[in-house]
């Protein structure tokens, strides 16, 4: 596993083959990461599937109100809702959409984020500038190309666990 240098800002997603450790980037993107720990810490996506998953593309979870698959989960919902917190305006940066980096999911509109990330499977370059890029896998990344694929998949995966390091 990589070294933690920010415990404050690294967070630790514990999924059924091991534990993903994303170093979050708050000199880019302060709100959606000040987001992320808020939700990891209210424990509101442990248990939030993975239900948008495109082999060679990326995987897309954080529905806390549709996605969670110990309460409520409904998978024709899952990837339209939020948490309960106000949306967030967009932080785009000069951070490419390279392989292992998180980009906060949204709507049409660019200040429509909430509580929906996806982590990329590889260059996404396509995206740069469309959608904000907070943080950044730095190890486990072998974990995230295992999660099951699929719009939804028949079987998703899930985040087990969601963890400011700090507080582990």
């Amino acid at each position: 596993m990589a070294e933690i240098n920010d415990p404050e800002n690294t967070i630790l997603i514990e999924l059924k083959d091991g534990t993903v450790m994303i170093e979050l980037l708050p000199d880019i993107a302060p709100g959606h990461c000040d987001r992320m720990k808020e939700l990891a810490r209210a424990g509101q996506y442990d248990n939030v599937a993975f239900h948008r998953v495109l082999g060679g593309f990326m995987a897309q979870t954080g529905d806390v109100q549709h996605a969670n698959m110990e309460k409520d989960y409904n998978p024709r919902m899952a990837g339209t809702g939020g948490s309960d917190l106000p949306d967030l305006k967009a932080e785009f940066s000069k951070i490419p959409h390279d392989r292992g980096t998180l980009g906060a999911a949204r709507s049409q509109n660019p200040n429509s984020a909430n509580s929906q990330f996806f982590i990329n499977f590889k260059d996404n370059h396509f995206l740069n500038g469309q959608y904000t890029v907070y943080g950044r896998v730095i190890s486990g990344m072998e974990h995230v190309d295992a999660i099951a694929e699929g719009e939804p998949p028949a079987n998703p995966d899930r985040m087990i666990s969601v963890k400011v390091a700090a507080d582990a």
